[in-house]
């Protein structure tokens, strides 16, 4: 019989998102980020870290579009717990709404 091998997607490769989009639109700032795309695996704030290196003059337009699991959400609480932090701070810190953080602290710290 045949073994058939599944496989678990874990959620996007950002190494491989960020080496292809570096790569054909803005090869200038590969020496900004390579030191992170190198790691055998990128943390939040790696890939945080990379997002403004590359959309730095677009930060804004991009903040309609980002979207996290449960995980980066639970990393992100945690921090705001490590470095007592307000949702207020928290949300300046990761550039986010207040108004997001609080709605994450009502559904997943109760």
């Amino acid at each position: 019989m045949d073994k058939q091998i599944q496989i678990i997607n874990t959620g996007p490769d950002y190494k491989k998102i960020y080496h292809d989009f570096i790569k054909s639109k803005c090869p200038d700032k590969w020496e900004n980020v390579k030191q992170y795309l190198s790691k055998e695996s990128m943390t939040l704030s790696d890939v945080l870290k990379v997002n403004n290196i590359i959309f730095v003059d677009r930060l804004s337009e991009n903040q309609k579009f980002k979207s996290y699991d449960k995980e980066t959400i639970f990393e992100i609480l945690t921090y705001q717990k490590k470095h007592k932090l307000n949702n207020s701070q928290l949300a300046r810190h990761f550039k986010l709404s207040r108004n997001t953080v609080t709605k994450w602290r009502r559904i997943f710290l109760l």
